[in-house]
């Protein structure tokens, strides 16, 4: 047998999100989605099982959810069918990103999980089945199997345009509130009962086709009109948006997807450390703070 694989899965940022009123014959809204990836990431190991051995998922810390639940789980089969390969592979999660958060933390595991089993199964990764195993997963999963900045168009699932690496880093501080998060489907309900309209992503398209953004750049041409949802479904995304925006190392501020998780765009790394560790004074042991980054 092949020795183990790690990848590590990256958490994300919505630094546009464009919710549209209204769904398509299958129920989804249509979503316009500019996606960053973080240097925060869980770690993926992916083992080979001898044949015959059924598929396992494990997390770290542990979960108490029916494995067949998770997102990586799904991936593994999914792309087993495809391809007509066996599952037998064992795949430690090592969860480092928080869920329901709008991180995209189990995305990214399943992505991870699909760019290891091609490794394992020598299959190729720019194979379209590989994209269409996916969407087939969840949304945002086909954006981490490449995580450049992206504009996603379509139900969020499919990459209209993907932008060069910024030169330079650009610092954040992620704080999500104590407690249950925001679950997706939640979040659509109430978009639908009132939200606000979508805004355009193309300025933000423009300064990343650049290559060159400074922080205060990309924090004034941040919009997502899920941030309201968000706050109107748990008052701790409100107030920790509202601490972020007061906060004078904070240079703007907006919920990630539909949340919980609120970020920060701060000047440097060392403001995004300060603002994370006022952050988890302020909200307490509980909450999770971290300074963290994109490119």
């Amino acid at each position: 047998m092949s020795a183990s694989i790690t990848i590590p899965a990256p958490a994300k940022l919505n630094l546009h999100l464009g919710i549209h009123p209204g769904v398509d014959g299958d129920g989804y809204h249509r979503a316009d989605s500019l996606m960053v990836a973080l240097d925060v990431a869980d770690e993926v190991v992916v083992r080979p099982l001898a044949s015959g051995e059924a598929l396992r998922v494990h997390c770290e810390p542990a979960v108490d959810v029916p494995q067949e639940k998770n997102t990586a789980y799904r991936a593994a089969v999914a792309l087993a069918e495809s391809f007509e390969r066996e599952p037998a592979v064992e795949v430690l999660l090592r969860k480092h990103v928080p869920s329901q958060a709008g991180l995209g933390g189990a995305s990214s595991d399943a992505a991870s999980v699909l760019r290891a089993l091609c490794t394992l199964w020598d299959i190729d990764e720019q194979d379209a089945r590989v994209a269409q195993v996916a969407r087939s997963v969840g949304a945002d999963v086909a954006f981490f199997l490449d995580p450049v900045p992206t504009l996603l168009v379509g139900r969020g699932d499919v990459a209209a345009e993907k932008f060069p690496s910024l030169a330079e880093p650009v610092p954040v501080a992620l704080v999500r509130p104590a407690g249950e998060g925001v679950s997706t489907p939640a979040a659509y309900r109430a978009f639908d009962e009132c939200h606000d309209e979508p805004g355009d992503p193309e300025p933000l398209c423009a300064l990343l086709r650049t290559g060159v953004a400074t922080p205060a750049q990309v924090a004034q041409l941040l919009s997502n009109n899920l941030d309201p949802v968000a706050c109107r479904l748990l008052p701790q995304v409100a107030d920790v948006r509202g601490w972020l925006c007061a906060h004078p190392l904070v240079l703007g501020a907006q919920v990630s997807g539909s949340g919980s998780c609120v970020f920060g765009v701060c000047a440097s790394s060392a403001d995004a450390r300060r603002v994370a560790e006022d952050a988890q004074v302020a909200f307490g042991a509980d909450a999770w703070a971290r300074a963290a980054s994109f490119r």
